[in-house]
């Protein structure tokens, strides 16, 4: 059993450190809002923290998922940020789904302070998290990550190391562009059926066994169908994601022409007030 920090209790943080503290872990947590901190101590025990540096104090592993690239900085290296306090040897897992940039940078930066840095995006939403089962895409050095694989392992079905630091959050933006293609695809093939007349959960349960079966069609073909798009990963998260991916794509001379008419459309989910339904309700846009 570790002694570690969670730094972030979001939709997926929360979860996540519950998993750590029902495995047994010492689990410190913050959350930049306090309220959230102590709630979570109350439901699942552990000790709140008042700042990232506080949590990060005598801990072996730090963990964060937060928002962006200046969330992460903020917990990481800002005033009273978890790097001050981390020891020689000891580890920072970072959640987050981000730029490779920021990536590479905080390993430069905990490799000269004498701590290791992995990058640790994860993929299977909401649900993933509540049940212990996400997927997480790993950049760094093979022994740092030989090191927190294990404690990983309390809310991840698949963990893997891809590369150095930024290759988890590179395999993190392929996953977004596959799933931004087969939503708007699903989307359009559901929206054909309708305005053929086809009996839509009839004609998903038939192809879903077959090739143009999908993980997307399994889980979002009937509510999209019904017009429920309140779970799930939002909209405003997808957009962040496909900005991270697209500006990754100036950079490496990548074209992505259907992500991009993707992030568009999600623009347009947006400009309907659809900012917090989830991505499957791409299939509004063809129905308003």
């Amino acid at each position: 059993m570790a002694k570690v920090a969670f730094l972030g209790l979001g939709v997926m943080g929360g979860p996540m450190a519950r998993h750590l503290a029902a495995k047994g872990h010492d689990v410190t947590v913050y959350n930049r809002t306090k309220a959230k901190a102590d709630a979570w101590v109350s439901a699942h025990g552990g000790k709140a923290a008042a700042t990232p540096r506080e949590a990060a104090e005598g801990q072996e592993i730090v963990f964060a998922c937060v928002g962006n690239d200046d969330d992460l900085r903020q917990v990481t290296t800002g005033p009273d940020g978890a790097f001050a306090a981390m020891g020689k040897g000891t580890v920072f897992v970072d959640h987050t789904t981000a730029s490779a940039e920021v990536a590479r940078e905080l390993a430069a930066a905990a490799g000269q302070a004498g701590f290791g840095f992995i990058d640790a995006p994860v993929s299977g939403g909401q649900a993933g998290a509540e049940n212990g089962v996400l997927t997480v895409m790993c950049g760094g050095d093979a022994q740092t990550f030989a090191r927190v694989e294990p404690v990983i392992g309390a809310y991840a079905r698949a963990c893997r190391l891809l590369g150095p630091a930024g290759a988890g959050q590179l395999a993190k933006m392929m996953n977004q562009i596959c799933i931004a293609g087969l939503v708007q695809g699903l989307s359009e093939a559901v929206h054909f059926g309708k305005q053929a007349g086809l009996d839509i959960e009839a004609v998903l349960d038939v192809i879903s066994k077959g090739a143009a079966g999908s993980w997307q069609m399994e889980n979002r073909g009937k509510t999209m169908n019904e017009g429920k798009f309140d779970f799930g990963f939002a909209v405003d998260w997808m957009r962040k994601d496909l900005s991270i991916v697209l500006s990754e794509a100036r950079r490496n001379k990548a074209k992505l022409p259907v992500t991009a008419l993707v992030d568009q459309f999600y623009a347009e989910v947006q400009s309907l007030g659809g900012g917090r339904w989830d991505t499957s309700s791409l299939i509004a846009r063809l129905e308003k």
